[in-house]
């Protein structure tokens, strides 16, 4: 027991010391995020956005295609994209319990 308590009071010591020390002390702390950029100049912000336009052309060159084209254009020798889906694994039904 006697043991115990000297164990105790060391601990409560050292850890009565460490609080001191940074207590004194005047640490200086790294900022985790970086600071906040400032927003963009005026001259930008006065331009409108650019027009939209329905139906207009499309941005991507090429134009984007079917990953499995259709019946015909396979007849003309169009290849699919991906490979076929695997065939789907099926079990056996679990049977009822008697």
């Amino acid at each position: 027991m006697l043991l115990a308590s000297a164990l105790v009071a060391a601990g409560l010591a050292i850890s009565g010391l460490s609080l001191a020390q940074i207590a004194t002390r005047n640490p200086q702390v790294a900022q985790a995020t970086p600071p906040l950029q400032s927003s963009p100049a005026a001259a930008d912000q006065d331009k409108p956005p650019a027009e939209s336009k329905p139906g207009g052309d499309r941005p991507t060159t090429p134009a984007p295609e079917p990953a499995r084209p259709d019946a015909q254009a396979q007849k003309a020798g169009a290849t699919p994209a991906l490979p076929p889906a695997p065939a789907e694994k099926t079990a056996a039904p679990i049977p009822d319990k008697k």
